[in-house]
């Protein structure tokens, strides 16, 4: 086997090796550095991978020692970071029901009661597609993330539709579910497509033909929350009916059943790993469960009303919790202690997540605003103001420079990091404040990282360590 190029992989920070076998085919080996800091002795990283990887000559070592000062920079906290409103579109005429961005944060996309999902440039604010053809409310998107080629709506037509991302065209109308769909998620390998339906069933597609490869049957109410590991291997379920459930995606069999909540499930999701995950449920509990042996490892209390959300950071190291007792919290995942208590919002908070380097986190509150937070403190650093409505969704972009907020007054806001406010050439950073749908200066566009794996850079390797930047 032959080096080819090692691939940086910021979050959650990861080394990708790129080698081709003697037959000449090129294939690839990750490995994690999940437990990667600021306090990291560097040489001791790249002596211990050098030791137990063999494609890592003596002669690589430059090279490997660069990525791991890139990827510590990456995860250093920016204190000075501010996000300032970029743009507010008013996307639909009828209530929004959800927003997501593909991997970059160049694009994202909004469902709507009108029954349409539009998908928009975020640099520009212009929409660049509608994708028109259900016949009832759009209640759940997503982008096939690394990729951003495809984009799947979910309708209470019962019905959900594969588009191309690029030309809007339709690719696949997918039917079995009986009543609602309500959730709806890609495997990262972009390969199947799973759907799920107020009728206690999900659903797993192949995004390539359409057809259905799976129903997976065994919930006894609705299921509200899905998602896969990142092997893509596994699905988790939460449902209504008190429990969440483990599927094998090859066999469409349930592999776990995670009872022991009292309450109905609202979130759920799966760590880095897909060595444990997560559940959220108004019974005022989040419980950490062991993927492997369907055990559950800790359960989370603190909150005095039920939780909405629940959310990993990129390494799996900490979670956060969101609930309608206006509160948040931040633990610790291998001792289950509550590190930080997050106050500040006046009214339920319905969305939270991680930036992509896990020092901040953001919280979407029915008070109208979202706060941005310091994970280590909990102090809240930034509130951002301007919605007339509740807020139901909040994401950082893949860079965690640009912030997208969706909020019942039927308008998206669009925040931008200050390190890229456009000068106005008299040396003066400030700018005016963005009129609506309108915005006079362009952003230069973001390196996008939406290769498979999520790879930013990759270092051609020569015989002599240097580097070539590719």
């Amino acid at each position: 086997m032959r080096l080819k190029r090692l691939l940086i992989r910021y979050y959650p920070p990861g080394i990708v090796l790129e080698y081709t076998r003697k037959s000449g085919d090129v294939e690839t080996k990750a490995i994690d550095l999940l437990n990667l800091t600021a306090e990291t002795d560097v040489e001791v990283v790249v002596n211990q991978i050098a030791f137990e990887e063999k494609l890592i000559s003596e002669s690589k070592k430059p090279v490997l020692r660069k990525i791991i000062y890139k990827l510590i920079e990456k995860l250093e906290s920016k204190e000075s970071q501010k996000f300032y409103l970029f743009k507010v579109l008013r996307a639909h005429i009828l209530p929004l029901t959800n927003c997501a961005f593909n991997k970059s944060g160049n694009k994202f996309i909004t469902g709507s009661y009108d029954r349409s999902c539009r998908v928009w440039d975020t640099v520009s604010g212009d929409e660049v597609l509608t994708l028109d053809g259900h016949k009832n409310v759009v209640y759940a998107i997503a982008f096939n993330n690394p990729f951003g080629t495809k984009i799947v709506t979910g309708s209470f037509d019962k019905t959900a539709k594969l588009w191309d991302a690029q030309t809007g065209a339709l690719l696949h109308t997918l039917r079995g579910h009986h009543t609602e769909i309500v959730c709806v998620s890609f495997n990262p390998q972009s390969t199947t497509v799973a759907t799920g339906s107020m009728d206690n069933t999900a659903n797993l597609w192949d995004v390539e033909t359409g057809n259905r490869i799976a129903c997976l049957q065994g919930h006894s109410a609705e299921i509200v929350s899905l998602n896969f590991n990142t092997d893509g291997d596994l699905v988790l379920t939460g449902s209504f009916d008190s429990t969440a459930k483990v599927w094998e995606v090859s066999s469409g069999n349930c592999v776990h059943t995670l009872s022991g909540h009292k309450g109905e499930i609202s979130a759920t999701q799966f760590d880095f790993t897909g060595d444990y995950c997560i559940t959220g449920s108004i019974d005022r509990t989040c419980k950490l469960w062991d993927v492997h042996s369907g055990q559950c490892m800790e359960t989370l209390r603190g909150h005095s009303d039920e939780v909405l959300d629940v959310s990993f950071n990129s390494t799996g190291n900490r979670l956060v919790t969101a609930s309608a007792d206006c509160t948040a919290r931040v633990y610790n995942v291998m001792t289950g202690a509550c590190i930080a208590i997050l106050i500040g919002h006046e009214g339920e908070i319905s969305k939270v997540c991680f930036s992509p380097n896990g020092a901040r986190l953001i919280t979407a509150s029915s008070d109208r605003t979202c706060r941005i937070w310091n994970v280590d403190t909990g102090e809240c650093v930034q509130v951002l103001e301007g919605h007339s409505d509740e807020i139901f969704s909040c994401a950082y972009n893949y860079c965690g420079d640009t912030i997208i907020t969706g909020s019942k007054d039927n308008t998206c806001r669009i925040w931008k990091d200050n390190s890229f406010r456009p000068s106005l050439g008299n040396g003066d950073a400030s700018a005016a404040m963005p009129e609506e749908n309108g915005f006079a200066e362009r952003r230069p566009s973001v390196p996008d990282p939406t290769l498979p794996g999520a790879m930013h850079k990759g270092y051609t390797v020569s015989d002599s360590g240097e580097d070539e930047s590719d």
